[in-house]
């Protein structure tokens, strides 16, 4: 790897990382905390942490209340749960290589108490670990929760002061996040790095990164080659195609039989990710989702299947034929090309979503347009493509395998 550079041209000499999400499946271990402590916390926290996911709470009142369900806990729970989530792939690897290059490294979390955030800064080699302050009294968890990073910008506020103590400016600094509580942390004169980020991360980052996290270190380095295409991403796309499938089977054998069908594979897929994160296998679908999901997909439950059957299933049910039939042919063959196909020829990005490419959308427009034109008249199509790309293009807070179909579907119903 060539000597890192930064923004300015000067060498990174900070790289500060989310925790959850980034380096550690996001969420799983209150979940597991919570639900070894029985059934009704269990459904106590995630009540509070939906509130705050869709915007209802603050971070610190979810906070707040999610450990004062948790009181009673002991330290000792926790560091086994947390021995038992696994790292993201290859996160080792990057902070050697990191510190072989003379950067520090900072974890800052504003969910994970303090003394975790540690025990993961030991695994990767990182430098400093801030998280939340609980109160321990005897090795339990009493429920009280404070610190910088559970106010709001607490994290620009420790940010702020590693920068301080590391005597560095903002262009000497690497952020790395995957969703929109990390937004005080991209500083104008930052590099910022999405990983695997929600909608808002999207708009805001400078590049966004799928897969493994060693991925970062070429961005951190501003080489620009196109990216290959694995195997994983080479099943996965075929199974998104595959579903050009399903309005042939609703057309020779019904919508009740062809719903039924989508319906029981989702339900075998639930079933076999449960068995999976408990480290056991289901023929078949374990095995498909472990050749076609990527590596930091499978460190957690793979909810991309579900959203994209139910996108299917829902468009299927909600709009007449052929309009329904058109909308799955849109969004199954113009997402599974434009994502083959983008970041693959050049990484000219699309503005407002870094992790689209212009070679990828007009190439996903193209071939959405000629499936299309399998069940509707090519005018109609083209309108039925292009609100389809636009939708997978656009950086929205809703996962666009449920939006691109459902879109698409109403804006044809009205043009057949």
């Amino acid at each position: 790897m060539k000597a890192l550079t930064a923004t300015d041209g000067k060498k990174p000499m900070l790289i500060v990382f989310d925790v959850e999400g980034v380096l550690i499946p996001k969420n799983r271990l209150f979940f597991d905390v919570a639900k070894s402590l029985g059934t009704m916390r269990l459904i106590h926290v995630l009540f509070y942490g939906f509130l705050y996911a869709v915007g209802i709470s603050t971070l610190k009142w979810a906070l707040t209340r999610i450990f004062w369900v948790m009181r009673g806990a002991t330290v000792d729970l926790l560091e086994e749960k947390l021995r038992k989530l696994p790292l993201m792939p290859n996160a080792p690897e990057v902070f050697d290589i990191l510190r072989t290059e003379g950067c520090k490294t900072a974890l800052i979390s504003s969910g994970l108490p303090t003394f975790l955030v540690k025990k993961i800064a030991g695994l990767v080699g990182a430098d400093y670990a801030i998280g939340v302050d609980v109160g321990i009294e005897n090795g339990v968890l009493t429920g009280e929760v404070w610190g910088d990073v559970t106010e709001r910008n607490g994290k620009f506020l420790v940010f702020k002061k590693l920068m301080e103590d590391e005597h560095v400016t903002a262009a000497n600094c690497v952020v790395v996040v995957d969703d929109r509580n990390n937004a005080s942390l991209f500083l104008k004169d930052a590099l910022k790095i999405g990983y695997n980020p929600d909608f808002l991360i999207r708009v805001k980052a400078d590049v966004v990164v799928s897969g493994k996290l060693t991925k970062i270190l070429p961005v951190i380095n501003h080489e620009t080659q196109p990216s290959s295409l694995s195997r994983n991403d080479l099943l996965r796309e075929i199974i998104h195609a595959s579903g050009l499938f399903i309005p042939v089977i609703a057309i020779l054998f019904g919508l009740v039989s062809t719903a039924s069908f989508v319906v029981s594979v989702v339900v075998l897929h639930v079933v076999s990710e449960l068995f999976r994160i408990r480290g056991k296998n289901m023929p078949f679908f374990s095995l498909i989702t472990r050749y076609a999901a990527s590596q930091s997909e499978l460190c957690q439950f793979t909810f991309a299947p579900i959203y994209f059957a139910l996108g299917i299933l829902l468009t299927l049910l909600i709009f007449p034929a052929p309009a329904n039939y058109a909308a799955i042919a849109v969004f199954t063959i113009g997402d599974s090309v434009a994502s083959l196909v983008g970041g693959r020829i050049s990484k000219k990005t699309m503005p407002f979503n870094r992790a689209k490419t212009v070679e990828g959308t007009l190439a996903g427009f193209a071939f959405a347009f000629l499936a299309a034109t399998l069940f509707v008249s090519p005018w109609t199509a083209l309108a039925g493509a292009a609100v389809g790309m636009l939708v997978e293009y656009l950086p929205l807070p809703v996962n666009d395998n449920l939006l691109m179909p459902i879109c698409t579907g109403l804006v044809l119903m009205f043009l057949v």
